[in-house]
């Protein structure tokens, strides 16, 4: 079943002439999909109009059969969850427990339901012996893990992650990949943009490549999903 839908769809900045994408025709499903590309061929623009965060000059975009229009950001964001490039950007919080459980508290949930979902993911993302630990004092892969488990907790029904394996040794790329295997596990559907193509061969389903604006490749690879990393 198709979870987003992308039908013409366009978009170049505002005061500028040239096309960032040009007509991407694409439907994405729950599985695990590459966006790869060279620095410049519209892969960070096209995950940002997935999540709304920018409108296509042409072209619609739809979610579950919905068009994105009619979705609020907060909306989107509750479905789909964003992994940015450098965790350092989402951690706010003075510990890695309250980092994980800072939406649950926001949302309601009380301290025996929140303790006991936090603590799932602590032990799920092999964190729990850093509980207590300011966030930036995490290893780069660690944070990694945590920005992962501080969406998860929301129970989000996609992930976007963007350039994943950024500043990770050969160690650390194998326990992301390991991470992700558990996550598909659950259900959850994911793009990855990434440039390192050797990882994407091995957890990847599908890649999509962009050149200059537009799709230049779409291809499925087969038995990637639990190969070794």
């Amino acid at each position: 079943m198709t979870y987003l839908e992308l039908s013409q769809v366009s978009f170049n900045y505002p005061k500028q002439n040239k096309q960032v994408l040009k007509e991407i025709n694409l439907n994405i499903k729950n599985e695990v999909t590459a966006i790869v590309g060279a620095n410049g061929s519209g892969k960070t623009t096209l995950t940002k109009l997935m999540l709304g965060i920018l409108q296509p000059v042409n072209g619609q975009i739809r979610l579950e059969g919905k068009s994105l229009t009619e979705y609020s950001l907060a909306e989107v964001g509750r479905r789909i969850g964003y992994i940015f490039q450098n965790p350092d950007q989402q951690f706010f919080c003075p510990t890695v427990f309250e980092e994980i459980g800072f939406s649950l508290t926001h949302r309601g949930y009380g301290p025996e339901a929140v303790r006991k979902k936090v603590n799932y993911y602590l032990d799920y993302f092999e964190l729990s012996a850093y509980k207590n630990v300011y966030p930036l004092h995490l290893s780069q892969g660690e944070k990694r893990r945590l920005a992962i488990a501080a969406i998860l907790v929301n129970d989000p029904e996609f992930l976007i992650l963007d350039e994943p394996t950024v500043g990770l040794d050969v160690y650390r790329k194998k326990l992301l990949h390991e991470h992700l295997l558990k996550t598909v596990g659950l259900g959850c559907g994911m793009i990855l943009v990434s440039h390192d193509i050797k990882f994407v061969e091995r957890v990847a389903e599908r890649v999509v490549e962009l050149e200059n604006g537009q799709i230049r490749r779409d291809r499925r690879q087969k038995d990637t999903i639990g190969q070794e990393a």
